[in-house]
């Protein structure tokens, strides 16, 4: 019997090319954009998970509220960790790692430097909770001593070649040297420690036994027993912050914690599972940029909306050519088959439809993978060699056949022998009014995904011609000025001396991804917790508000004829307001240059600089203060323009000249300025990819639906022709039907976008308004993409000789 319903099914297909081509790739489009999403979903659901406890880590995260500004970090102070496993059997292990950025790395022997991205302290319980296998070395030993180093597979490769690297130094920043006592696997992809390919000993860095309960550096992770509730265990941060920070607090500022409460600040402990730091955390000083659980409930459902257009496509069209199958299911009911037997013969169509266009979908999807991948910036690989995977895609090719031809079946099946072959059955009640649903289903989601490709764009235009208080075109940046050791100044002075170089400034910090550091400062005299203010403190030179080009809104900035100048404090405007001072010009505040809080320095406030916005646009701009001091992280150059790659070239050679054999790295403000942004970036390319294909789906169904509304009424045409119709009646006539529908589709679809794209703008704190043009534009889209479909088989059909449509009907 299975194989009669297969032989009647393929001849049905083949008896009607058309149609099944439509159903075929409409279906294939569909199936391949939800096959690429759930690849991309679940890589990123995969994070951290592969680590043999994953369930039992947790890192401590800290909020912060002091001094007008709230913090919210993927930090802890640095005797925490170990704190908490002596006072808390709960706890196995504990592990803090210290994030150190990139750094310049070479073997002893050799004078060329590598730098080398993600470098981090580790204590030495390190490989006790993350269980990355060591493949040289012993994990308990490997991180023990001062000044020991281990490296990653693919770093040994590097710096040693085929050599046994165990034992060898390594020369950090030029001046540390370290022993390689191990070395480990790459650390996966998937993980939130992703590209960490060195672990410096914690040992080796002082910071890390301050004992300073108010210096939040660490990222610290517990690794609890089997059978603790972490949610439960929160509840004993409370007795640490009484037990330890409060007398940290009271010797620093006479406060007690609970004091510093009733005045509005606060700090508190809370713990988040490894396995959702990578999408359910955006704090400061994550280890690397996290992704987010939005975007991925985002992408699951466009993916569920494009399955859902194509089957209701496949519904629309098998439903709307219900006629031509009447007479077919009245015959063989005339002549005995049962209703289950239609339905099986009908299923049987929709299955084989189905397969047809799961293979072409897994076809498309493995071609276009690459083209996702660079979109997504994602390495995601198809998983050929992974039995569940082809498993997973067999049954939901199944179900999907099933799901879309089940109302059909059950349609078709359901007409009466009797009334088929006496041509009185209603063939476009209740069938049409589905497909009507359907096809009005089908352009809301497409409008939505109009509107929500359109509002992303405009936001991303926005951050881009938005003006942000400083220079970020044609600002190069020199990566690890460090390497030119005391030459820095000299250095910045000689480029500065070619013809397309304005101005340099030798700093760490820049309003885009950089160097940060909060301090809390206090008016001198008013030692009070609540007159204090937590700011970003950043070291710069004198020429720093030139090159920047910020603006002083009063005072004056950094000038090397003021020797005071070096306990000269520049502040911007949200800092002056948070201090209360109306002209702080003049005005003494003091703060703290160490983190045991034993060296005070005393500033005073030379210039207030108009507010620049020096972090995301997701965050209000916060209390800022610069200071004249050394931070070498790199050079700033403001260029004239001219010729680009010539001025980087003499750059370059100058480097060369005054450090030789270290890397030469460079960069531009305004591409660091996009990598904050990458994420939405992305996600707008996305949704206007997916967004292009949710519309191709909708108009391959609407062009069906026309092509076949346009045959059934092929004598009615031809009449109306003979009396006297134009074309243009005949079109309006065919399309208006159609019209009717998308304009309900966006009187439905508009509201639902409105909501989601309104929650979306509201993670921004700059943000563009929604404009009621933006769905007035959606919809006039949305339209003209609808009547250029239907129209061109209008067009068809009117244009068709009357005496030959008549004829042939």
């Amino acid at each position: 019997m299975l194989q009669n319903y297969i032989k009647i099914a393929w001849r049905n297909l083949r008896k009607h090319k058309f149609y099944s081509l439509l159903n075929v790739f409409g279906l294939a489009l569909g199936l391949a954009s939800c096959l690429l999403i759930t690849l991309y979903v679940l890589d990123e659901l995969s994070y951290d998970k592969s680590f043999k406890h994953a369930d039992r880590i947790h890192r401590i995260n800290a909020d912060i509220r002091f001094g007008g500004a709230d913090m919210s970090l993927a930090v802890a102070p640095d005797p925490l960790a170990f704190t908490m496993k002596k006072d808390y059997p709960q706890i196995e292990q504990v592990v803090r790692l210290r994030n150190n950025g990139s750094l310049l790395v070479r073997r002893a022997e050799v004078a060329e430097n590598f730098k080398e991205d993600h470098v981090v302290y580790a204590d030495s319980t390190f490989f006790e909770v993350f269980s990355v296998p060591l493949l040289m070395g012993d994990a308990e030993k490997a991180l023990r001593d001062p000044y020991t180093v281990v490296i990653s597979a693919s770093d040994a490769a590097k710096f040693f070649g085929n050599d046994n690297p165990m034992g060898k130094a390594l020369i950090v920043d030029n001046a540390d040297t370290y022993t390689v006592t191990g070395v480990m696997q790459d650390i996966p992809g998937q993980s939130h420690l992703r590209g960490v390919n060195m672990l410096l000993s914690m040992s080796s860095n002082a910071e890390s036994r301050t004992g300073a309960w108010g210096s939040h550096n660490f990222n610290t992770y517990l690794l609890f027993k089997e059978g603790v509730d972490p949610r439960e265990f929160e509840k004993n941060f409370e007795t640490v912050l009484q037990k330890y920070t409060g007398k940290w607090l009271q010797s620093f500022m006479g406060a007690s914690l609970d004091e510093m409460r009733k005045s509005g600040s606060y700090l508190r402990y809370t713990l988040v599972p490894l396995t959702k730091i990578h999408l359910h955390s955006d704090r400061t000083a994550e280890i690397n940029a996290n992704g987010n659980i939005q975007y991925v409930y985002i992408f699951a459902v466009v993916a569920l909306f494009l399955l859902t257009i194509a089957c209701v496509n496949f519904m629309n069209l098998a439903t709307a050519r219900s006629a031509n199958r009447a007479k077919e299911v009245g015959v063989r009911k005339a002549l005995g088959s049962e209703r289950s037997s239609l339905v099986s013969q009908f299923l049987t169509e929709s299955v084989m439809l189905s397969f047809f266009s799961l293979t072409l979908a897994i076809i498309l999807a493995y071609l276009t993978l690459p083209f996702f991948n660079n979109l997504a910036s994602k390495q995601v690989d198809f998983p050929i060699g992974n039995v569940w995977f082809w498993v997973a895609t067999l049954v939901t090719g199944g179900v999907v056949g099933v799901l879309a031809g089940s109302y059909p079946a059950f349609f078709l099946s359901a007409f009466k022998p009797l009334k088929v072959l006496k041509n009185s059955v209603e063939l476009q009640g209740k069938g049409g009014h589905l497909r009507n649903a359907l096809v009005v289903f089908q352009f809301v989601i497409s409008v939505m995904l109009i509107v929500g490709t359109g509002v992303i764009y405009r936001q991303l235009n926005f951050i881009q011609t938005k003006k942000l208080g400083f220079n970020k075109d044609q600002m190069l940046i020199v990566n690890d000025a460090y390497a030119l050791d005391n030459q820095v100044t000299s250095f910045k002075e000689q480029v500065m001396q070619l013809s397309n170089v304005a101005s340099g400034t030798v700093t760490s910090y820049l309003p885009t991804p950089s160097s940060r550091t909060d301090n809390s400062f206090f008016p001198v005299g008013q030692m009070q917790q609540e007159k204090g203010v937590s700011m970003q403190n950043w070291a710069i030179d004198y020429d720093f508000v030139k090159t920047l080009g910020l603006e002083m809104v009063s005072g004056r900035p950094f000038q090397k004829e003021f020797p005071s100048d070096s306990t000269g404090i520049i502040i911007n405007e949200a800092a002056a307001k948070v201090l209360g001072y109306a002209d702080p010009i003049g005005k003494k505040i003091f703060g703290y240059k160490d983190q045991e809080l034993k060296h005070r320095i005393d500033y005073t406030i030379i210039g207030v600089v108009k507010n620049f916005h020096f972090e995301s646009l997701k965050k209000h701009i916060g209390a800022l203060s610069l200071v004249l001091s050394r931070s070498n992280g790199t050079v700033v150059f403001k260029l004239d323009g001219g010729d680009m790659a010539q001025t980087i070239g003499q750059v370059e050679q100058l480097w060369k000249k005054m450090a030789p054999g270290q890397p030469f790295n460079y960069r531009f403000m305004d591409e660091d300025f996009n990598e904050v942004y990458r994420s939405e970036q992305q996600v707008g390319k996305i949704f206007i990819t997916f967004a292009a294909i949710s519309i191709i789906i909708g108009c391959l169904g609407l062009f069906g639906l026309s092509a076949y509304t346009a045959e059934r009424r092929t004598k009615e045409i031809g009449v109306r022709k003979v009396l006297g119709a134009s074309v243009a009646n005949i079109v309006t006539l065919l399309s208006k039907e159609f019209l009717r529908l998308i304009i309900i589709a966006i009187l439905i679809g508009t509201p639902i976008a409105w909501f989601g794209m309104n929650q979306w703008l509201n993670d921004f704190a700059y943000h563009v308004d929604l404009a009621w043009w933006m769905f007035l534009a959606a919809g006039a889209i949305a339209i003209t993409i609808a009547l250029l479909t239907v129209s061109f088989q209008s067009i068809k059909a009117a244009l068709m000789n009357p005496v030959k449509s008549l004829r042939s009907e």
